[in-house]
């Protein structure tokens, strides 16, 4: 049942169905204006909560939840100001409208740290207007004015006088949306940095009620296993003899789709073995040959090009010139696999006019608009339900899962769940791309950098999903980590060369800092070396402390954007004094430091490792400082943190694509190794510097890139070898 309320004041409309019915309820009103705009502004309570009748209090996250916290951090800033309690509200993911935009990133999608970041303001503000016009509605019930309403736990009270909101929101409901939205000081907060604050989803995951994407079942639904041509570029399906899996029992249909051929049957188990027995010829089309050798001959044809510029000051011929000791270094970085514990799968409906896709994506405004195309139907008759994410580290930006999904179903007429298995996931990754990377430093007299040439040499990730970010040559999502150079070198040339080696790129959390800042923060240990100074004071010595904000970084838009010296030196100062920077070391045993700021979080950390005669590396200890603004929900800060740097232990020791014929040579957890339980430090750590309210930092990525240089420069400190290559694996070093 639906119900139809008019809001006067506004003169749209509040649909309320359900238990909400009558109530201050879901809507889109849509002000004049650009759609970024609208979004960066919206705080409408309408787009962000129910509050039913029944006093149900009902909250919409309009981001993905993958992990990391969004589906308590985000209802956290509404209910700090709607003042109802975290613990008795219901919690839905929204569905693609403009209102639900991310602000930061321009597209309703999860990714580069925004989502608090771009929920900070808005989301509070939402709360309480929500809150101010529960209480107008109260004033006008007790006949009262509104200054003596106050409004506490789900109820609002004047004197004696009370009502819970649930008798006030249809009368809410018509009033204005206010302009001005006063908001708490932090002294008045509650919620908000509160560590004792529980995740709202932890009993859902524990008793598998919560619904992931791969966990979804609708009526009359069938299962999909797929057979794709290995190559991820460029390769396509020319014929297949399906005679041995159509005719296993429980097979329903044998289709073939754009990049595949499916087997549909009554189970995935069914399917999977059916189309075991598919015998396909497939074209492996121009990447066919591929090899390491050719993916990194190419590398080094286009690392010889001068690349374009994205960051200059001054004369770096001049400076290098009148250089008292020049420093040169050449990193390579390898390209690297998302592999999400839950494989790519989403369920399909298509129907003759309708279609549903329930699906785990970070990106789903766009699924309407890409299915639509591939399947006939209109971005309007698509509705998008979104699941809980089981991991998606930038690979559930891309869509190309939900497209097949929706062929299947509508080549095959029902109601279809297609799931990937590991070795598919992992074969049709979209990677990390790999890098080379130059760098020469001219050091000056007292050994402080006094010219930097930088020379970034990678595939672009945006010119193969999103061309139009990619703009003179330049991807933004490729100079990340590097842009915003934090220090004060008057004569600087970083330059980036976009070079396509035919291995299909993707997003990956942290994306681009993690080619750069490894290679970035391994050479400032470097020069440090050559200057014979301690790498700390080296790194504080030069910081470059403008706090004008005249000083903008062209590129680094998801950054701070401005240098900030202040804050990298506070953090390096506090991992000093907290690491024991410094300290004697066993034989074979290194600390490491690195600093960066990314999604403007700075995080400076000290890894501890030893490293026995086979070169087997065991990291032993983090000590880190971050410097993210207030902490929305602390337990939950520090859970991120800790992912994110097991997540880079990952890649500094273990995590490397490879491909042979085309072909990606890792096919599972076996080939591929992760970081495992025992392979985890046993300490970690982590403080996080106090806030002051006025901003939030980006969590969910920045620990991945920046712990990875800290390793190798503990590496080189133990042994005394400089490994340029990541993985750094007992191979590489003891060879360096």
């Amino acid at each position: 049942m639906e119900n139809i309320v008019k809001n006067e004041a506004r003169r749209d409309f509040l649909k309320v169905g359900g238990t909400v019915a009558g109530g201050l309820a879901l809507g889109f009103y849509y002000p004049t204006g650009p759609k970024i705009a609208r979004a960066a502004s919206s705080h409408s309570p309408n787009a962000w909560i129910k509050i039913g009748t029944d006093n149900t209090v009902t909250i919409m996250v309009a981001r993905s939840e993958m992990g990391q916290d969004v589906y308590t951090s985000m209802p956290i800033l509404v209910a700090e100001e709607l003042e109802v309690d975290i613990n008795s509200v219901n919690v839905e993911f929204a569905p693609p409208a403009e209102v639900y935009i991310n602000a930061l990133l321009g597209g309703q999608l999860t990714g580069g740290s925004t989502s608090v970041r771009d929920g900070w303001e808005k989301l509070r503000k939402a709360g309480a207007s929500a809150r101010m016009m529960l209480c107008a509605a109260a004033a006008d019930k007790f006949g009262v004015d509104v200054s003596k309403c106050v409004a506490q736990n789900g109820m609002v009270k004047a004197g004696r006088k009370k009502a819970t909101y649930g008798e006030l929101a249809e009368a809410a409901s018509a009033i204005e949306v206010p302009k001005d939205v006063p908001l708490k000081p932090a002294s008045e907060w509650k919620v908000i940095g509160n560590a004792k604050v529980a995740r709202l989803d932890t009993v859902a995951k524990v008793n598998g009620t919560a619904g992931f994407g791969v966990d979804t079942r609708v009526p009359g639904m069938l299962y999909a296993a797929v057979w794709m041509p290995p190559q991820t570029m460029g390769a396509k399906v020319e014929s297949y003899d399906d005679s041995r899996a159509k005719n296993m029992p429980g097979v329903k249909a044998v289709v073939q789709y754009s990049r595949g051929v499916a087997v549909v049957a009554d189970s995935w188990w069914t399917a999977k073995k059916a189309k075991d027995l598919l015998v396909v010829r497939y074209d492996a089309g121009p990447n066919g040959g591929k090899d390491m050798k050719q993916i990194w001959e190419e590398l080094e044809m286009g690392a010889v090009e001068p690349g374009v510029p994205f960051r200059t000051a001054g004369n770096t011929d001049e400076g290098m010139s009148k250089a008292a000791q020049t420093v040169t270094a050449e990193y390579r970085l390898p390209f690297k696999s998302h592999s999400p514990m839950e494989p790519q799968n989403t369920v399909a409906d298509v129907r003759g006019d309708k279609a549903i896709i329930i699906t785990p994506t970070q990106f789903q405004q766009i699924v309407p608009h890409v299915v639509s195309g591939a399947i006939g139907l209109k971005p309007e008759q698509i509705e998008v339900i979104t699941t809980f994410l089981g991991g998606g580290f930038g690979r559930r930006v891309e869509t190309d899962y939900c497209i097949d999904a929706a062929e299947i179903s509508k080549a095959c007429g029902a109601p279809v769940k297609m799931v990937w298995s590991r070795e598919d996931d992992m074969m049709h990754d979209s990677y990390s791309p790999g890098g080379i990377y130059k760098l020469t430093a001219g050091l000056d007299s007292n050994g402080h950098i006094a010219a930097m040439e930088y020379k970034a040499t990678s595939p672009s990730i945006s010119a193969v999903l999103f061309p139009s970010l990619v703009k003179d040559g330049i991807d933004p999502f490729a100079v990340e980590g590097i842009d915003n150079f934090p220090y004060k070198t008057p004569d600087l040339k970083f330059t980036y060369q976009l070079t396509d080696v035919g291995v299909r790129p993707g997003y990956w959390r942290a994306v681009s800092h993690n080619n750069n800042a490894p290679a970035l923060e391994c050479f400032i240990d470097e020069c440090a070396q050559a200057a014979g100074a301690d790498p700390i004071q080296y790194r504080i010595d030069q910081l470059d402390m403008d706090t004008s904000g005249a000083k903008k970084h062209a590129w680094s838009g998801l950054s701070a954007g401005v240098p900030v010296g202040a804050r990298m030196k506070k953090a390096l100062e506090e991992v000093r004094s907290k690491g024991k920077w410094g300290k004697k070391m066993p034989a074979g045993s290194g600390q490491g430091v690195a600093v960066m700021e990314g999604y403007n979080t700075v995080i400076a950390v000290i890894a501890e490792v030893s490293v026995d005669s086979a070169s087997n590396v065991t990291l032993d200890k983090i000590t880190s400082v971050v410097d993210a603004g207030q902490l929305v929900h602390p337990d939950q800060a520090l859970a991120q943190m800790q992912s994110c740097f097991i997540y880079g232990q990952n890649v500094a020791m273990y995590g490397e694509i490879t491909i042979t014929d085309g072909t990606t040579d890792q096919t599972n957890f076996d080939t591929y190794r992760t970081t495992r339980m025992n392979d985890a430090p046993k300490v970690m750590d982590i403080h996080f510097l106090k806030g002051d309210g006025s901003f939030a930092g980006g969590l969910g990525e920045p620990g991945t890139a920046v712990i990875v240089p800290a390793i190798g420069n503990a590496i080189a400190a133990a042994t005394g070898k400089r490994v340029r290559q990541t993985p750094y694996s007992p191979e590489r070093i003891a060879t360096a």
